[in-house]
Parts: C-alpha cells; structure tokens; sequence
C-alpha cells in the first residue's frame, strides 16, 4: 500500500522540492502552508509520516509536534532555518524522529523517510508473527509491557516516546554487554551511515532525565568513544 506523507512547510519552493523527490520514490504527498492546516487533515486522516517546518504562520511545528505526539505515534521530521541547539534539542525532546537544518539536501531527506518508514515496517511484522513478546520484561525497578509498549518504575508509568522506549528496552535486552552508537543507531534509527550520533546521546539524555524524576535505580553508563551500557545505582 501506498505510504502517506503530510508535508508543513510556508516556503513554496521547499514544499514542491520535497513533494517531487517523495513522488519520485513512488509516496502519496500532501502538502499544506502551515502547520495548523497540516493538523486539520491529520485529524481527519492520518498519514504515514510527518514532514513539518518550525517557524510557520499560525502554529509553530514545534507545537503542532506537541499535539500530533499527544494523539499519535505518526513518525515525525523537523525542519529548521536555524541551526541552534535549542531549536535541535526542543524538536528532539518533543518526541520528533529526525531533524533537518535548511538548506538541506533533499536526497538525505528521502533517505531518512525511506529508512524510518521501513523501520516501522519491520516493527510491524515483528508484532504481527508475535516476535515482539507479550510476556512482561523485569529489569531492577522496572516492569515493561513490549506489546503495549509501556513501562512502569515501582507501579508509576514513565511517558516514554517510542524511540526511547526502543532504545531503553534494547540496552536492557543487551544488559550484559556495552552497546556501540553505531548499533543503536542501526538498530533504533535504522540508518546509521546517515544520521548523526548526537541522535542517541539526546535520546539518552532524556531517558536518564525521565528515569530520574522516576527515583529509578536503573542508570544508563556513558562507555566513552564507543556508547552506552545499561546498569543500576543506589536509589530506592
């Protein structure tokens, strides 16, 4: 079936480049002036994957983010004429998938959509053949639910996107060894030859922020030059 892309952009020319590289890899898009009008359609029909700008008239893509991510799961990409860090980290936060910085390369942003779409789509049949278990996960403080994609610290749930919650479950799946940015990266994102590994250290610095609000005695260990091993501390 025909993948669906909504596209949030005020600059006409940025919309029609993107609208004709996802064409030409064959995806239905539909492309709106503002965010607000991207919402509208989104309520009405949801769509595959979300391309939105951040500085549009009306509502910003970072608040249209905010509603999107309190309805649904939909895969979302930002984009931003300014490279700040802040603009990085709040879209990151917001529970986005991928961030771009104008003026970038069209190509690397299909190959983006391209490797986040298929790995939604693996995701999907791993739960379709039953792969991804329904039997509860416990791990120190934590109980997860893999199917229901939900995890609970001492019986208190911990609002986790869906890239946190993959990355969490994955270095606990590996708990016993030190895992590599690359493999996250390959692992979680997909793609990891075309993204930057800044993409895991902010989505575990979140993690480590959530757990700690949680008094979770589960911590996330920094392996310098290489990546991440899960472990635990001394709260109660």
């Amino acid at each position: 079936m025909q993948k669906l892309i909504y596209v949030a952009d005020d600059e006409a020319n940025i919309r029609n480049l993107v609208k004709a590289f996802l064409e030409k890899e064959r995806y239905q898009v539909e492309v709106f002036e503002t965010g607000d009008l991207l919402l509208e359609a989104f309520n009405k029909k949801q769509c595959d994957l979300v391309i939105l700008d951040i500085m549009m008239p009306g509502s910003s893509g970072l608040i249209i983010c905010t509603k999107l991510r309190a309805e649904s799961g939909v895969p979302i990409i930002m984009l931003s004429a300014k490279d700040t860090e802040e603009d990085y980290i709040s879209g990151i936060s917001l529970g986005s998938d991928d961030y771009f910085t104008k003026p970038f390369s069209p190509v690397m942003l299909t190959m983006r959509v391209k490797a986040i779409l298929r790995r939604v789509d693996l995701d999907t049949q791993a739960a379709a053949k039953g792969e991804a278990e329904s039997e509860e996960i416990t791990y120190e403080d934590l109980k997860i639910a893999p199917r229901g994609m939900t995890i609970h610290c001492r019986d208190e749930g911990l609002n986790l996107t869906k890239t946190e919650f993959n990355l969490l479950v994955y270095l606990i799946e590996n708990k016993h060894k030190a895992v590599s940015r690359e493999e996250l990266l390959n692992t979680i994102w997909g793609y990891a030859n075309a993204v930057e590994s800044r993409a895991t250290d902010d989505t575990v610095k979140r993690l480590r922020r959530k757990l700690t609000s949680a008094n979770s005695n589960v911590l996330i260990d920094t392996v310098w030059g290489f990546g991440f091993k899960i472990g635990k501390g001394g709260n109660k």
